[in-house]
């Protein structure tokens, strides 16, 4: 069965917040989300601006992944912030699911979405080379000077930026004519 992707909605906040759990690594401690409350920069009110945006992967009805940006500020001290103009990506894959295309899927499909809406996004990442290899496949390079620490365990990380290609939105009813009904 294929994956499917959904847009993430203010609704859905709870689906962030469950995948930073994923996407910052904190499955891998000994610890909780709760022990990490600076990290709720990414998730609180999610979705209640149009600064957010995201998708969400399911699979055989199972979620499996998600992916979302948030423009933040520099008193966020956020791993990832560059600017206030470029959003900072966090991406989750659940570790069943991994190595099976749903990063790829949603990469794909966020840089379609997210090139109508940013000129560029950044990331940190844990630095290593499978990281980072991952992440060029999509044009992702290092900022130089840019080296940080994980919040989650201390681990060198590095912080990436995608530039995007602005795309202009095109609806299905753009260059609609009424008078052409079903020629």
């Amino acid at each position: 069965m294929s994956v499917e992707l959904y847009f993430l909605r203010s609704s859905e906040q709870k689906i962030v917040s469950d995948m930073i759990y994923y996407s910052q690594r904190i499955n891998e401690t000994d610890k909780t989300t709760t022990d990490f409350e600076h990290l709720n920069i990414y998730s609180d009110f999610y979705g209640l601006t149009p600064k957010d945006l995201g998708l969400y992967a399911m699979k055989e009805n199972q979620m499996c992944g998600a992916i979302w940006t948030r423009r933040l500020n520099v008193e966020h001290n956020s791993n990832g912030f560059l600017n206030e103009d470029t959003p900072v990506l966090n991406i989750a894959v659940k570790p069943e699911f991994r190595n099976s295309g749903i990063a790829t899927t949603m990469i794909n499909q966020f840089l379609i979405e997210a090139g109508a809406v940013y000129s560029a996004i950044s990331i940190n990442v844990i630095d290593t080379k499978e990281n980072i290899s991952f992440l060029e496949k999509f044009d992702f390079e290092i900022v130089e000077n840019e080296n940080r620490k994980s919040y989650t365990d201390n681990t060198d990380s590095i912080v990436m930026i995608k530039k995007l290609e602005k795309k202009e939105i095109v609806r299905p009813t753009d260059g609609y004519d009424p008078t052409r009904w079903m020629d």
